[in-house]
C-alpha cells in the first residue's frame, strides 16, 4: 500500500531545508520497502507558489482536503515568517489535528515558530534556530528547547534551518524507511561528507540486488 508523505509549500519556503528529505522519501534505492512512499505537496489553495529559490510549484492537494487519515507525515519547511502570518498559522491549525491522532510533524526553521505560536512547544522537547527567536512567539515552552540540530518528541521532529541533512534524518527514522544500518551510512555520507557512506550504500544496494535476481 502507497504511503504519502505530505509537505506544505507556500510563497518564499525554503526549499533547500526539505530538499533532502523529499529526495529520499520518493527515491527507492536504500528503502527498506521499496514502491510504498511518495510525497505530496499541499497548500492553503490551489494556485502555484513560488519557493524562495525561484521555483514555481502546482500543489497536488488544498490544505482544507487534507487529512491525517491520509498521510503519513506533514512536513513543514521554513519560510520569511512575516511574509504571510495568516498562512503559517492555517498550517500550524493542521499540524494541531495530526499531532492529536497520533500523525507525525516536521518543522523546520520558521515553520517552528508557527508551531510556537500555536501552542504546540509548551510542552514538547524541541529546537530551532535560537530560543530566543522562538521566544519573540510569545510561546511558553522555552523550558522544553534544546540546543541541538534536530529534535524528536514522540510525534515531533523540529530543527534548525542550517542543518537539513539531520532534520531528513529523523524524519527517515520516524517513518521507518531505511534500516537503521542504511540510515547510519547515509548520514555517514550526507552528513559527515564521509565516502566510507557511500560504498557502504552501495554494497547494500547490490546485496539487495543479488537477493531479488
Amino acid at each position: 500500500m502507497m504511503k504519502t508523505v505530505h509537505m506544505a509549500v507556500y510563497d518564499t519556503f525554503s526549499d533547500w531545508e526539505v530538499g533532502h528529505a523529499t529526495a529520499h522519501i520518493n527515491r527507492e534505492l536504500w528503502h527498506c520497502d521499496p514502491g510504498t512512499w511518495q510525497v505530496e505537496t499541499v497548500a492553503v489553495s490551489a494556485d502555484p507558489v513560488t519557493s524562495m529559490g525561484g521555483m514555481r510549484i502546482l500543489p497536488d492537494l488544498v490544505l482544507d482536503d487534507l487529512s491525517p487519515a491520509d498521510s503519513a507525515m506533514l512536513i513543514l519547511p521554513g519560510l520569511e515568517t512575516g511574509h504571510a502570518p495568516e498562512m503559517l498559522a492555517a498550517f500550524a491549525r493542521k499540524a494541531r489535528e495530526f499531532l492529536a491522532v497520533g500523525v507525525p510533524v516536521a518543522a523546520i526553521c520558521g515553520a517552528t515558530f508557527g508551531l510556537a505560536q500555536e501552542g504546540l512547544l509548551d510542552d514538547r522537547r524541541h529546537t530551532s534556530n535560537d530560543p530566543g527567536y522562538l521566544a519573540y512567539s510569545g510561546y511558553s515552552g522555552g523550558e522544553h528547547y534544546v540546543s541541538e540540530t534536530a529534535v524528536t518528541d514522540g510525534d515531533l521532529i523540529t530543527a534548525t534551518g542550517t542543518r537539513p541533512v539531520d532534520f531528513a534524518r529523523e524524519i527517515f527514522a520516524r517513518l521507518g524507511i531505511f534500516e537503521p544500518r542504511v540510515l547510519e551510512s547515509w548520514y555517514k555520507l550526507y552528513g559527515n561528507n564521509d565516502p566510507a557512506g557511500f560504498y557502504e550504500l552501495f554494497e547494500y544496494q547490490q546485496q539487495r540486488a543479488a537477493v531479488t535476481r
